[in-house]
């Protein structure tokens, strides 16, 4: 296919040895949740730029130091050079000892919240069972405003998915009608819906550190009260965390393709998903799905038609046009100006 993706900067990278397979050199817009195999170590913080992720203000970059970004130090060099002798001349049960006892540091510090009272790194832990997930890890710099915006609103708006809570939607959201949003990048396409709508509440869920600050400080400076920012793995939040038919729609915008015919397992708009999202949904919510990468538009259009709990509210059983509450962002702008297509999908619940 001919037409390229928006966003330049978040398509996986190419495995090594797989030149034929490259990610094409104008990769999607993502704007949602990526995907990692079984196995991948346990994602904790990433999310893809969306395509609203617009630049945030310019603050200087605050560079996080949390161990779980540094490089991984060989304690056994470490140890020979701090007694003057060489890491041949370590025994080597020692050396084993000591690289252990690095790794058993470095998994703790991966465990602790990045910033006090703020989201936590792992929120559900290790009790959940691994598999094909929705997310991958990688970690971004947070600016000065992200992090303040984290501490000073984490604790009042953030919240963790740790799966060992039922959540009460109308006690969280004082009575406002709620809907879900998986994925939003820096969260200015988010935080234009909640002011555009305070009529309606917001659950956004991102595992991106610096998206989750950027959200909450955009919130907080347009003065709406209608969002809430929830950290990790949404099929945790889906399966475990609501209760049925409590939600009044779903917002999916410019999820990760994943282009290669192997990585399509990892896409997040599948039937096992829909499984999870249709008790939870009131009847008759909306499912809006954005995206602009044509093969996937196709499958997310397979998927919830042939889906018996979704309707498609098109007439002709089609794309819908893209409705007036969802923003037109920066890098939809220029995809669009470079003769790119955005398909919008709104299906109901029945």
């Amino acid at each position: 296919m001919s037409e390229q993706p928006l966003n330049p900067t978040t398509a996986p990278a190419p495995d090594s040895g797989t030149a034929d397979e490259a990610t094409p050199a104008d990769p999607p817009a993502t704007g949602s949740v990526t995907e990692a195999p079984v196995g991948d170590t346990p994602a904790t913080d990433v999310h893809t730029a969306g395509p609203g992720a617009e630049a945030p203000a310019a603050e200087a970059p605050v560079t996080d130091t949390h161990a779980a970004d540094a490089p991984a130090v060989d304690s056994a060099m470490v140890h020979a050079s701090a007694t003057g002798s060489t890491a041949a001349d370590v025994p080597a049960d020692e050396a084993a000892a000591l690289r252990a006892a690095s790794f058993e540091r470095a998994r703790r510090m991966r465990q602790e919240p990045r910033f006090p009272g703020g989201p936590a790194a792992d929120p559900a832990g290790s009790h959940h069972e691994r598999r094909i997930r929705s997310f991958q890890p990688r970690r971004s710099r947070v600016t000065t405003g992200q992090q303040e915006a984290l501490e000073r609103l984490w604790p009042k708006w953030g919240l963790d998915i740790d799966g060992k809570r039922v959540l009460d939607l109308d006690q969280l959201f004082d009575g406002l009608p709620v809907v879900l949003e998986i994925g939003f990048g820096m969260g200015e396409a988010t935080a234009q819906m909640a002011a555009d709508d305070p009529g309606t509440g917001i659950l956004a869920v991102d595992v991106h550190t610096p998206g989750q600050g950027n959200l909450l400080g955009l919130a907080d400076r347009a003065g709406s009260t209608n969002v809430r920012v929830a950290n990790g793995d949404a099929v945790i939040l889906l399966r475990e965390m609501l209760a049925p038919e409590t939600l009044d729609g779903l917002r999916v915008y410019f999820p990760d393709p994943w282009p290669k015919a192997r990585h399509h397992k990892r896409r997040l708009i599948q039937p096992e998903f829909l499984d999870l999202v249709a008790p939870v949904l009131k009847p008759g919510a909306i499912v809006h799905c954005a995206t602009d990468w044509e093969p996937y538009a196709e499958q997310m259009l397979e998927v919830l038609t042939a889906h018996p709990r979704f309707e498609n509210t098109a007439a002709d059983g089609g794309y819908a046009p893209r409705p007036a509450f969802r923003p037109l962002t920066r890098f939809e702008g220029q995809g669009l100006d470079k003769g790119h297509v955005v398909h919008d999908l709104l299906f109901a619940r029945v």
